[in-house]
């Protein structure tokens, strides 16, 4: 009884089911450095692993969330630098063309949380990464 109650409790708890996600792998390279998201996409959310390997310098690996709007994505990467301490930033994406670009712009912080700065644009055409679809 209490295994069929908490699982009713946790499936009441969830905002969408894992039904709901599709499973999206994309790869993006400027010049030496390589980077690979590994999403989980809804219509209106995004969850999974981001890790940019930079040529003989090391990697950022970690987590990447956040809501879909339209033909964006806006979220945070939280993340582990060169296997240093964790980090948090902002992340927006621009689906365009079957690609998704990365965006760039003036960061801020908002109750202890780093965002992009409201009002202020967010640059997607000279994307340091322009991320395509790997076939798995």
């Amino acid at each position: 009884m209490v295994s069929v109650l908490f699982a009713f409790l946790m499936s009441c708890n969830s905002k969408e089911e894992k039904k709901d996600y599709n499973h999206v792998v994309y790869r993006a390279v400027n010049n030496k450095d390589t980077a690979i998201l590994a999403i989980n996409k809804s219509n209106k959310r995004f969850y999974g692993r981001y890790e940019i390997s930079y040529y003989r310098v090391g990697k950022d690996s970690g987590d990447v969330r956040g809501d879909i709007k339209g033909d964006t994505l806006r979220g945070d990467f939280h993340y582990i630098s060169n296997g240093g301490s964790w980090k948090r930033i902002p992340i927006a994406l621009l689906k365009k063309q079957n690609k998704l670009f990365l965006g760039s712009g003036i960061i801020g912080t908002y109750m202890n949380l780093p965002c992009f700065i409201p009002g202020t644009p967010i640059e997607y055409n000279n994307s340091k990464f322009v991320f395509e679809e790997v076939k798995e």
